[in-house]
């Protein structure tokens, strides 16, 4: 790389190879090296790592950002500290203009590609592209954002700065914190590129996700932007494909109730139902299927490994040439299969069944690892690691920041609908609860094979039971990939009633709605919402943080109403029982102090009654609730009040 070219603020896509991951990140570098292998991909330009480096250097906020980093970030295993600190940061580099030499470049690059795709304001996508510098091992995948439909030089250049400061999402910072990686060694680029308007978009899997068969290449793909698929809103078509002969060998076509599609009017991306005409209608024709296929066995037989790519088809163009590629990166569960665990690390395997714990499967699945046991919330930020099983009495809302670091639980006490094991069935992680004594009779630092299928622990690793998966619970996925199922067993019959789920997790709601394809959220809990803030509502508004509160509750269920548009989905505004919410800063102030701790907190001062009380509390949750329908408009969310009493407390709460 020559310095002048590593100096460069922004180069065409085409410039580009994949040797250029330090300039411009894996994403753009990618790109490039599709373009260059003759791959249709979508033309644009990448505003490089230096130009960011450039930004953070000429405006004199680099020093801040690092600062705001060591100085928040206190305890690292505190989820609330990477809030506080990414949310600090963000403000930060959004509000700071971008100096005149970086904004020409990224002007006048949108004015030419404007001018090669024959358009006077091109719609583009704009997606994050991290790198790091002298950092190998470093992976940013999925920790920074994209921004589809964006279109006009004004915008561009906001949501330029919207990826820069995506950088430090509470996510990112944690990983670089976790893995030792210094902040100021990590930079992004930008990819700016022309959108597709998506007649259908999907991902490519060039072996079977599921089983890892190398020999076929399974393609999923729904109506409109590919968001749907990623995010998992809606079910996908499923297209399985011999590698060898690019025979389709299966098609799984499943009702699509939802598109994200540009809106013609305002050329925004909206949600959209899709007419019914067209639910149970392939997404993709059968020569677009092979092409696609005959384009991601030739991406991977460029890269050399299995790829992970995803695609897009475009409405506007005739086939084949509405055929695009917008990304493609290295498969990362089978391709590193021989790479796991190195040896000497890990105990060898072991036949012999020995049951060491007893008790209910609450959250089925099989796990092996190291245990550790941890008392208290505080000892498990001390010992938990990434991948540990967490051996504890019981779980409440302190606890999830370590539950979703665990590859398996076990509690002491606790039934099949404690807080223990309906988080893990959200979060999706094996778990035994009620084993009365696995606190004692499992040791930290200790190899265990954990069956939570049938609530039994086994001392080492059992090899025999974790080898072959399909003792463990089979998805739907795997089932549906293994054998052909009637169209009954895919698609249950409609029954008059409505299946729904609860839930607590705001960052669960797609896998949840992937899994279990319910008919919408019977209950979706506002206290995982309250904790995550990380104050005491009342502190919040005394602070003048009530945006703060507002904003995070919008957002979460944003997230969860999304997921699961048009299903309804129900919020149950705080029950805000005082004992819940001791643990909060300002929460002996504002509870204990204020004599709000009775002897039965289950019959006490919470519920209806409390917003009665203290309505400023409550309007906060209505503006949230207003901002979610209103501003985002998701009309699928509707309420719940809890703990009711009289119909003259549910009247008052209403005015």
């Amino acid at each position: 790389m020559t310095e002048n070219r590593a100096r460069k603020l922004v180069l065409w896509f085409e410039e580009l190879r994949k040797e250029d991951v330090p300039l411009v990140g894996g994403k753009c570098a990618n790109l490039g090296e599709m373009i260059n292998a003759g791959i249709p991909v979508p033309p644009g330009f990448a505003i490089s790592a230096y130009a960011y480096k450039l930004f953070l250097e000429e405006t004199g906020i680099a020093d801040k950002v690092y600062s705001i980093i060591k100085e928040t970030v206190k305890d690292p295993n505190d989820p609330k500290q990477y809030e506080e600190a990414s949310a600090k940061i963000r403000q930060l580099i959004e509000s700071t203009p971008i100096p005149s030499s970086i904004e020409k470049a990224i002007r006048e690059y949108y004015k030419m590609l404007n001018d090669r795709v024959g358009a006077v304001e091109a719609f583009v996508a704009v997606r994050s592209s991290a790198t790091a510098e002298d950092l190998p091992d470093a992976s940013f995948a999925g920790q920074q954002e994209t921004f589809l439909n964006v279109r006009g030089s004004d915008d561009l250049v906001y949501y330029v700065r919207k990826c820069w400061s995506s950088l430090f999402t509470p996510r990112a910072i944690f990983y670089r914190t976790q893995k030792g990686f210094p902040h100021e060694k990590v930079l992004i680029s930008v990819a700016v590129q022309k959108m597709v308007n998506s007649k259908a978009a999907g991902v490519i899997f060039t072996l079977h996700p599921v089983t890892g068969d190398r020999s076929k290449i399974v393609i999923e793909g729904a109506w409109g932007l590919g968001e749907a698929v990623v995010s998992g809103a809606v079910t996908p078509d499923r297209f399985i494909v011999d590698k060898a002969t690019l025979e389709v060998l299966s098609k799984e076509i499943a009702e699509k109730t939802v598109e994200y599609i540009r809106d013609p009017k305002t050329g925004k991306t909206l949600h959209a139902e899709v007419p019914p005409e067209r639910r149970r209608i392939p997404c993709l024709t059968d020569e677009e299927i092979k092409e696609l296929a005959k384009l991601a066995k030739r991406i991977e037989e460029h890269y050399g490994k299995p790829q992970d790519i995803e695609f897009a088809i475009d409405r506007d163009l005739p086939f084949p040439e509405n055929i695009f590629i917008v990304q493609s990166r290295p498969e990362t569960v089978w391709s590193l299969k021989v790479e796991e665990k190195p040896a000497g690390e890990i105990p060898a395997p072991v036949e012999k069944l020995i049951p060491v714990v007893k008790g209910l499967p609450a959250s089925p699945g099989i796990y092996a690892g190291r245990v550790k046991v941890a008392l208290d919330h505080q000892e498990a930020a001390k010992v938990m690691e990434k991948g540990d099983i967490l051996v504890t009495r019981m779980t409440n809302p302190d606890w999830v920041p370590y539950m979703r670091m665990a590859g398996a639980i076990v509690t002491d006490d606790g039934g099949m609908t404690c807080h223990a094991a309906i988080v893990s069935r959200e979060l999706g992680i094996p778990c035994i609860v009620g084993s009365k004594e696995a606190t004692k009779l499992l040791k930290t630092g200790s190899y265990y094979t954990v069956d939570a299928t049938s609530g039994v622990v086994y001392e080492g690793i059992v090899e025999s039971l974790i080898k072959p998966t399909p003792k463990a619970a089979p998805t739907v996925a795997a089932v549906e990939a293994a054998v052909a199922l009637p169209q009954w067993a895919i698609y249950p019959p409609v029954t008059a009633t409505k299946i729904y789920v609860n839930l607590s997790i705001p960052d669960v709601a797609d896998k949840v709605f992937n899994e279990s394809r319910p008919d919408g959220v019977g209950l979706l809990r506002a206290e995982h919402l309250m904790l995550s803030v990380g104050k005491h509502p009342r502190l919040l508004i005394e602070e003048g943080g009530a945006e703060k509160m507002i904003n995070a509750f919008a957002e979460g269920i944003r997230k969860v109403a999304q997921v699961f548009f048009p299903r309804p989905v129900v919020y149950r505004f705080l029950d805000f029982k005082p004992d819940e919410f001791l643990s909060l800063p300002g929460g002996e102030k504002y509870e204990k102090e204020a004599g709000h701790v009775g002897p039965n907190p289950l019959i006490g001062y919470r519920g209806a009654f409390r917003y009665i009380k203290e309505p400023d509390i409550f309007r906060l949750e209505c503006r949230a609730i207003k901002k979610v329908r209103e501003e985002y408009g998701l009309k699928n969310v509707w309420v719940m009040v809890p703990f009711v009493r009289t119909v003259e407390e549910f009247k008052n709460c209403l005015k």
